[in-house]
């Protein structure tokens, strides 16, 4: 992986600038940092401010494994082109089984896991969250949940920080929603902007979809080719990438301005 934020690799950014590139952002850990309390999560008044620029300069949409409602709270008056929830899966035509489906799982894993303290399960709607991140003894809470997920049929399993996802085998996910907004949204390029392992599906897109992704924090085995050194980083790459793209206008408006004379000249040479 590399840093994209380093000189050498400004180039990749200014060569995306000059394309119709989407780009897609998760929300937690990357947009906004990592709480205690997830539903306390919020990005900081400068990231929101510039996140607000970007979007004015690039198509832009957040993919966020919350569900919908809850994630479109917390970006309300950005000028995003599309927000999906539930790992990609909101909004989708399969919601009325997945609800059945998690709310069974649900009932197990309570069962499963009744007594194991500082375990909470999340039910998201069409998925399950099972947080371990006030587990006194996270390291052994941890062992339990995984034990107690893996015995759910029917689910995929998605790792994360201090928490296990469960979502319907075969389910929409964060690889294929932004390749389907892509299309909706007519670019030809895409930027993913991810911090976790429900964001690897994504990354897993690779050159086959001209997808450029970056990870916060660097990852020996993540699939991303570049990163950005953390979560407060992420402020750095959004102010690059204002800078590239008003580059880049400002290019074209060069360029054009030079074929104009040139163009000009040419006339007057003629007559």
């Amino acid at each position: 992986m590399k840093n994209i934020l380093l000189p050498p690799q400004r180039a990749v950014l200014h060569a995306l600038a000059r394309q119709r590139v989407l780009l897609a952002f998760d929300f937690d850990g990357t947009l906004a940092p990592i709480v205690r309390v997830p539903e306390a999560a919020a990005m900081r008044a400068r990231t929101r401010a510039l996140l607000a620029e970007v979007a004015r300069l690039y198509p832009c949409v957040v993919i966020s494994g919350r569900a919908r409602a809850d994630v479109r709270k917390k970006l309300v008056g950005l000028p995003l082109r599309a927000v999906l929830g539930n790992h990609g899966m909101e909004p989708a035509p399969v919601l009325p089984a997945a609800r059945r489906l998690t709310a069974r799982w649900q009932a197990q894993l309570a069962a499963a896991l009744a007594g194991v303290c500082g375990v909470r399960i999340e039910n998201k709607g069409v998925s399950l969250a099972v947080h371990y991140r006030q587990a006194p003894e996270r390291a052994a809470a941890r062992r339990l949940v995984l034990a107690a997920t893996a015995a759910v049929r029917g689910a995929r399993l998605l790792g994360g920080k201090m928490v296990v996802n469960l979502t319907p085998a075969g389910a929409p996910n964060k690889g294929t929603a932004v390749l389907g907004l892509c299309k909706r949204l007519g670019c030809t390029s895409i930027l993913y902007l991810g911090d976790d392992d429900n964001d690897e599906d994504a990354f897993a897109l690779g050159d086959k979809a001209r997808l450029l992704g970056i990870r916060v924090g660097r990852s020996r085995t993540s699939r991303a080719a570049y990163f950005v050194p953390g979560q407060p980083a992420v402020d750095q790459l959004l102010t690059e990438l204002v800078h590239v793209r008003r580059c880049a206008g400002r290019d074209r408006l060069e360029q054009q301005a030079v074929a104009t004379r040139s163009l000009f000249r040419n006339r007057v040479h003629g007559h």
